[in-house]
């Protein structure tokens, strides 16, 4: 049995960071599955998903959505064509931290993809650390902003294929990388070779960051 024989019923799904959630599970694909809370669509990357499970305790508020999903009309779903789907629509992600991101997703390159939000502006998200994805049904404006400061498609500028080529491209530059939540991974970029990230912080030390590990990257 594959967990696509849960499609159709409620199930409890427990993902990397703890996260916990509760749903439909509308379609799963060989990397991604889909749920649906009962207000949105929920999309998780299956390379985060611990436990998928029915539901000891079936919530009979919780009906099928009357909504489509990025996954409609799709032969075979993947974690790829959802987030290709997504562009233009305002979202929630979540990478890192305390603190989900909300904004567009502008770009889908090899290994990672780029993302625009109001608050960091163009970010850079590893595909191997998104633990989840979920497409806002919004009748206003996000943070009711006019399109002139808040452009549905902002203009994105050119991006490299790999994650460690566009950073590289950053050298010289001062850069944020996972949210700047950790000091030592805020500073300037002084070379990226061989998958590892030469840095210098605030107080001019130079750590060494393994770019594997990093989830976010922007440029303040």
């Amino acid at each position: 049995m594959s967990i696509t024989a849960l499609c159709g019923k409620q199930v409890d799904v427990v993902i990397s960071a703890n996260a916990f959630f509760q749903g439909i599970l509308i379609e799963t694909g060989k990397d991604i599955l889909v749920l649906f809370d009962g207000q949105r669509f929920v999309y998780i990357p299956l390379l985060h998903v611990h436990r998928v499970n029915l539901s000891p305790v079936i919530n009979d508020e919780l009906s099928n959505p009357t909504e489509i999903s990025l996954a409609k009309d799709v032969e075979a779903i993947s974690y790829r064509t959802i987030l290709t789907n997504a562009k233009g629509l305002f979202t929630e992600i979540y990478v890192t931290g305390n603190i989900s991101l909300h904004g567009y997703v502008m770009s889908v390159r090899s290994d990672y993809f780029a993302f625009y939000s109001p608050v960091y502006k163009t970010m850079l998200i590893s595909l191997q650390h998104l633990k989840w994805l979920i497409p806002y049904n919004l009748k206003t404006p996000p943070y009711t902003l006019s399109n002139e400061k808040l452009p549905v498609i902002p203009a994105a500028a050119p991006l490299l294929r790999s994650f460690e080529e566009q950073v590289k491209k950053w050298e010289g530059e001062l850069v944020v990388f996972d949210i700047g939540e950790d000091p030592a991974k805020i500073g300037l970029v002084k070379k990226v070779r061989d998958s590892i990230i030469e840095l210098v912080i605030a107080g001019g030390e130079t750590v060494y960051l393994k770019l594997s590990h990093i989830k976010s990257a922007h440029v303040p």
